[in-house]
C-alpha cells in the first residue's frame, strides 16, 4: 500500500480550501484518506499564520512509514524545516528564449561592452556654463534700465495677441432677457385695447 501526502480540495467554486490529508495513491483527490494532518488556504496573505496548518508530529511520523509528499506539500514541509527544499528543476530547451530573442541578447551585450570600452568624453567644466546663461540675462536687465518703463512694456507685450472683442452671442440673451419683462408688461396693455368697450 504506497501512502502519499497530498492537498484534497474542498472549498466554493472559484474558492479553494485544501486539506493536507494522508492517503492512498490509488484514492481520488477528494476522496478516501488515511488522515488529515494539516490544512491550506491560499486567499489568506503569505507570512498569515492560518494560510498553511501542519501538524509537524504526524508528517514526521507518516515521513518515517514511507508517504511520499507531493511536490506542493514538500514545499510546505521544507518551510517547517522536515524535509530539504528540493532544487528548482529547469527544463532548458523550453525555458531558453527562442532564436531571433537569443541574437537581440548578445547584440545588447555587444553593445553594452563596447560602450564601457569607450572612452567618455569629460563634460565641459561648470564655470562657463553660468557664463553663457547669465551673458543674456545680463543685456536684458542693462535694456530694461535704461528704457522707460512705458516702452518695456510695449517692447515685451505680445504683439500677436487679438484684443478680446464682444462676442454677440451674449447681446441676444441680454436684449431677448430685457424683452421678456417688456413683453409681459405690453401683452396686458395689447389686451386691454383690443377688448371691446361695454
Amino acid at each position: 500500500m504506497a501512502l502519499k501526502i497530498r492537498l484534497a480540495r474542498g472549498g466554493a467554486k472559484k474558492r479553494p480550501f485544501y486539506r493536507i490529508v494522508v492517503a492512498e495513491a490509488t484514492a481520488p483527490r477528494d476522496g478516501r484518506f488515511v488522515e488529515r494532518i494539516g490544512s491550506y488556504n491560499p486567499f489568506l496573505e503569505h507570512g498569515h499564520k492560518e494560510r498553511i496548518i501542519i501538524d509537524a508530529e504526524r508528517a514526521k511520523y507518516w515521513l518515517s512509514v514511507g508517504a511520499q509528499p507531493t511536490d506542493r506539500v514538500v514545499g510546505f514541509l521544507a518551510n517547517i524545516n522536515l524535509v530539504e527544499k528540493p532544487a528548482n528543476s529547469v527544463t532548458p530547451k523550453k525555458s531558453q528564449p527562442k532564436k531571433k530573442a537569443q541574437e537581440r541578447l548578445k547584440a545588447a551585450e555587444v553593445a553594452v561592452a563596447a560602450a564601457a570600452a569607450a572612452p567618455v568624453a569629460a563634460p565641459a567644466p561648470a564655470e562657463t556654463v553660468p557664463e553663457v546663461a547669465a551673458a543674456p540675462v545680463e543685456e536684458a536687465v542693462a535694456v530694461v534700465a535704461e528704457a522707460p518703463a512705458e516702452t518695456v512694456a510695449e517692447e515685451t507685450a505680445p504683439e500677436e495677441i487679438p484684443a478680446v472683442e464682444e462676442t454677440t452671442t451674449d447681446a441676444p440673451a441680454e436684449e431677448s432677457a430685457t424683452e421678456t419683462p417688456a413683453e409681459a408688461d405690453e401683452t396686458p396693455a395689447d389686451a386691454e385695447t383690443s377688448e371691446p368697450a361695454a
